[in-house]
């Protein structure tokens, strides 16, 4: 009996450090390695994940900070005549390479823009582009030109049997001049009579001068 005894107290000792080392291994192993469980509440992963989120929340804030255009950005042109000062504003339809980009790479485009513009803006007296305003629901941009000053034409015409100078548009007068029809060549008083063009302010006064008395 007291064999048989000893024998059952050997197994139930071997049981019980058996079960003491296989709680201690996975008390270590949760220690050592907490996501293989899936600890969550205050443990460590749980404290793993909120840091992980609260980076991606702050990468995201700082990503909306930084306003880029849209399909529905409103897009506005002001046009400056540098020559007498007025504004033409007008509303166009934003371009398409324009969209997604940020106030910074906006910048660069019109630098590009400024260096080769379009030759409609050339014709028109182009002189440089600039970004006045920048958000994601409006944009301006401001184009400078200056444009070549128009020649003025006039016509010289006859009234009461004097030359008479008119405006380009043949109905105002710009001089009243001593000059007889009857005075001038043949040729000269056919061209007179049916309107003689002018093409600037040197040209009439070499006519003026050579020919008042």
């Amino acid at each position: 009996m007291k064999v048989v005894k000893r024998i059952s107290l050997f197994f139930v000792m071997a049981g019980i450090m058996f079960s003491a080392g296989s709680y201690a291994t996975l008390k270590a192993e949760q220690f050592f390695y907490p996501n293989k469980y899936g600890e969550t509440g205050n443990g460590t992963a749980a404290l793993y994940q909120d840091g992980e989120k609260a980076k991606e929340q702050v990468i995201e804030t700082a990503v909306e900070k930084a306003p880029v255009i849209t399909a529905d950005t409103v897009y506005f042109i002001e046009e400056i005549n540098l020559s007498d000062g007025t504004v033409q504003e007008k509303e166009e339809e934003i371009p398409v390479k324009y969209i997604g980009l940020d106030r910074e790479e906006l910048l660069g485009e019109l630098e590009a823009y400024d260096n080769n513009p379009a030759l409609s803006d050339l014709k028109m007296g182009f002189q440089n582009i600039e970004l006045s305003s920048f958000s994601r629901d409006r944009v301006v941009v401001c184009k400078y030109y200056r444009p070549e000053p128009e020649e003025k034409g006039f016509y010289l015409m006859v009234a009461d049997h004097f030359v008479i100078v008119y405006e380009k548009d043949k109905k105002t007068i710009h001089t009243n001049t001593d000059i007889l029809l009857e005075s001038l060549s043949e040729e000269l008083q056919t061209e007179i009579i049916r309107g003689k063009y002018i093409e600037n302010e040197q040209e009439l006064y070499n006519f003026l001068e050579s020919y008042s008395s």
